[in-house]
């Protein structure tokens, strides 16, 4: 995919990366997602506690810095 030159082109390809990130954690079960030992590569933790540092608390995060961001800009 190549990567978004405009605003809209932004928006489009974070809600389709969005709905696809949806769609692979509304495929696995609780256990898969809230059980500790489900996969080796996430260590002591859930494949659950993964999807919310992958989404809900990087979009906080990103919402916070690109809101920094723009009152920087319009400030100059």
């Amino acid at each position: 995919m190549p990567r978004p030159t405009t605003k809209a082109d932004l928006i489009q390809a974070a809600n389709e990366q969005f709905a696809k990130l949806w769609t692979l954690i509304g495929e696995m079960s609780d256990e898969e997602l809230f059980s500790k030992g489900v996969f080796d590569w996430t260590g002591t933790t859930t494949l659950g506690s993964y999807c919310v540092s992958a989404t809900s608390s990087h979009y906080n995060w990103a919402f916070k810095d690109i809101k920094k961001a723009l009152k920087k800009y319009r400030a100059r």
